[in-house]
């Protein structure tokens, strides 16, 4: 069974999606997505909404909420690095791949980081490239920007 609650963000939507064992995923809605009542919430969206809301307000640094993504193994060890990475602090591609001990891997860092599931919460939005800049974030650049000026992490942007 799946669960469903829609949390309006400064961003706009964000579904937060969850089964039995934990949060699925966090994704912003686009006018081609669902928002749509087909599922309910549960006891874990609930919180999921919460604490994202916590997080727009300022108020919540870190997230404290069961996770459930489903992915290759070498994609659930990214985004366990991931979720090291403190609020207000940034890595590259290449940070993380020597995290893992695979210093030669940071194609495959950004591949998997680019197919994390759970925005936000697994901070894939904190990786930024080697130089300082923005780089790549599945729902837009702007977003990502956004989320680092509210974490007030210093970044450039690309002329």
């Amino acid at each position: 069974m799946m669960y469903q609650q829609i949390l309006q963000t400064p961003l706009g939507e964000l579904a937060v999606r969850a089964n039995e064992l934990g949060i699925t995923h966090v994704q912003f809605l686009t006018f081609s997505d669902e928002a749509g009542g087909q599922h309910a919430g549960n006891a874990i969206t609930a919180m999921g909404t919460s604490q994202l809301s916590e997080y727009f307000a300022g108020e919540r640094k870190t997230f404290s909420l069961p996770l459930a993504p489903q992915g290759t193994e070498f994609q659930q060890k990214i985004w366990a690095a991931l979720q090291t990475i403190e609020f207000g602090v940034t890595c590259s591609y290449g940070d993380i791949a020597k995290y893992i001990q695979q210093p030669t891997a940071s194609r495959a860092v950004g591949m998997a980081n680019g197919k994390n599931p759970i925005a936000i919460v697994i901070p894939c939005h904190r990786v930024i490239g080697q130089n300082g800049t923005l780089t790549g974030y599945a729902s837009g650049l702007d977003k990502k920007s956004w989320l680092l000026q509210h974490e007030q992490v210093p970044f450039r942007l690309i002329d």
